[in-house]
């Protein structure tokens, strides 16, 4: 029941800044790296870092991300969490 999916959508959907918060605790961070153009995402990685948190402005903008991806997909979410595993495997035949 996996789907590969894009660090850039992971970004976009508001998940990377969640998951950063939640790092920024332990003094860590998932770092992307951008080709030069300043867009095309080249590398993702795990990197120590010192500070803490992000500025409000950009906290605010990524919580109307995550509850814009929550509310778009909450019944597929809802779906996937009454799969058993037999159901799983049924859906990822069907899905690919």
């Amino acid at each position: 029941m996996t789907k590969k999916q894009s660090w850039q959508k992971f970004k976009d959907c508001g998940l990377l800044w969640w998951v950063n918060s939640m790092l920024h605790l332990l003094g860590w961070a998932l770092t992307i790296e951008y080709a030069d153009d300043g867009e095309t995402i080249i590398e993702c990685y795990p990197q120590r870092i010192k500070y803490r948190g992000f500025h409000a402005k950009d906290s605010t903008n990524c919580f109307i991300n995550v509850t814009k991806y929550l509310k778009d997909n909450i019944n597929d979410l809802y779906e996937e969490a009454l799969l058993t595993d037999d159901e799983s495997a049924e859906f990822d035949e069907e899905n690919e």
